[in-house]
């Protein structure tokens, strides 16, 4: 829900108790006997935030250096836990790792501190502020719910950035980040370690750290995925499912062996209905990044049918659906997956959201160049031929082979062991107290809010 303008979660628990005493506190292990597992899910989002609080050496610190962090992964695109980046939580445990780490330091230097140590984390090692074994210790006999284990529970050990929670039952809050997510979240977190040594520089200051991304403007090729309905309340609820769905396409184009990088936008854009069309309409964007191609084996067909049929079955058998068919009556809401090339964006795209044409010199004649067409450094993809319906047979005809961009940082980086070593690098120490650019940094948040 949103209320003035800022967005919260409306949570609710049934206890087994008798009677609500005023004084009762939520980190009591014992308030979680004999509750269902929706119940343990709704009280554990304020025992989580609860137990982040108390683990931090200085709350005023760590609060102003999360408000940047969220702001930062906002603008940069990396701010979604439902389709498969880091949501709220998991940026708050990374920011607070980062505050047990520095406790002297403040808010500006923790932000600095949190690109450099958890850009070079060593995945998948967790992210942990309470070792596990201390948070069963407090657990009363006889209390059992499960909670994340690579020893007892395989599948945990596939999870690729896990950040546990410091509450029991102790759970991975990033179970759904993919591949692809992975190595976006890494890039955006070398450049903002950049940034931030231009900013100590006084090269840079703190709104370049907040420059939005040009996400259309990354990629030659992207997939759409559009959904409509007759009505904003259909709408709402369809659209819901689909985007709880969409981190399946990129689990499945992740597995394509000519894919690098299937990224997708976080942000949904909305169309109303107008006079030559009555419907709502909504879409999100995936960016198509592909592995270089061999130029001397000609152009490579791509081949995404099995793909996109998964992603349309695991929307179409949702027990949602049912629901929602039946109040739509006729009118049922519909769902398309297509293929664009950048160029193509503008039909689906509200005004203002593409980069805008920029104007160049060239030999004092003013020309207008336009910036969607322009090659973007991150991109190494390869033409595709002809946009595709969903659950339709999709073949990509790719051509004009590129070398790769690189740009993106490998998946290694120091587990918590090693963190002595990288802390006497030669980039900062523990006790790192320099306030650089704090007060810009204070007039940069209080700008942006």
């Amino acid at each position: 829900m949103e209320f003035d303008g800022i967005e919260m979660d409306l949570l609710f628990a049934r206890l087994a108790l008798p009677v609500i005493p005023q004084d009762l506190s939520l980190m009591d292990v014992n308030l979680l006997k004999n509750l269902d597992e929706k119940c343990v899910r709704s009280l554990n989002g304020c025992r989580v935030t609860d137990g982040i609080l108390s683990l931090v050496p200085n709350q005023e610190v760590f609060r102003l250096a999360l408000r940047a962090i969220k702001l930062w992964a906002k603008c940069r695109g990396v701010y979604s836990n439902a389709l498969g980046f880091l949501g709220g939580v998991s940026w708050a445990m990374l920011v607070a790792r980062t505050c047990q780490l520095y406790p002297k330091a403040c808010a500006s230097k923790i932000v600095e501190k949190m690109f450099f140590v958890i850009g070079r984390w060593k995945w998948p090692n967790p992210i942990l502020l309470i070792k596990i074994e201390d948070i069963m210790k407090e657990v009363p006999e006889g209390l059992y719910l499960p909670f994340w284990s690579p020893r007892y529970n395989p599948s945990d050990a596939h999870h690729l950035m896990p950040i546990i929670t410091p509450a029991y039952p102790p759970q991975n809050s990033t179970f759904n980040v993919t591949q692809s997510n992975l190595k976006v979240i890494q890039k955006e977190l070398e450049r903002g370690l950049d940034v931030c040594k231009l900013i100590s520089l006084q090269k840079k200051s703190w709104n370049d750290l907040f420059e939005p991304l040009e996400f259309f403007n990354l990629y030659k090729h992207y997939i759409v995925i559009l959904t409509s309905a007759l009505s904003k309340d259909i709408l709402l609820r369809w659209s819901g499912l689909v985007e709880s769905k969409v981190r399946v396409l990129v689990g499945q184009l992740e597995k394509n062996s000519s894919i690098a990088i299937a990224h997708v936008h976080p942000k949904s854009y909305p169309v109303d209905p107008t006079d030559e069309n009555s419907t709502f309409t909504a879409q999100w964007f995936i960016g198509l990044e592909f592995k270089p191609q061999d130029p001397t084996q000609g152009p490579l067909n791509v081949d995404i049918e099995g793909e996109i049929e998964v992603f349309t079955e695991a929307v179409f058998t949702s027990p949602a659906i049912v629901s929602l068919y039946e109040e739509s009556e006729e009118n049922h809401p519909t769902l398309e997956v297509k293929h664009v090339k950048r160029k193509q964006l503008k039909t689906y795209l509200p005004e203002g959201i593409l980069p805008s044409k920029k104007k160049k010199q060239l030999k004092g004649n003013e020309i207008l160049v336009d910036s969607s067409q322009e090659k973007s450094p991150l991109d190494n993809s390869l033409p595709l031929s002809g946009a595709k319906r969903p659950a339709s047979p999709s073949s990509l005809d790719l051509h004009e082979p590129k070398r790769p961009s690189g740009g993106y940082l490998s998946p290694n980086g120091p587990a918590d062991s090693e963190m002595g070593s990288l802390v006497d690098s030669g980039f900062g120490s523990l006790s790192a107290t320099s306030e650089v650019g704090y007060p810009g940094f204070l007039y940069m948040l209080m700008k942006h809010e």
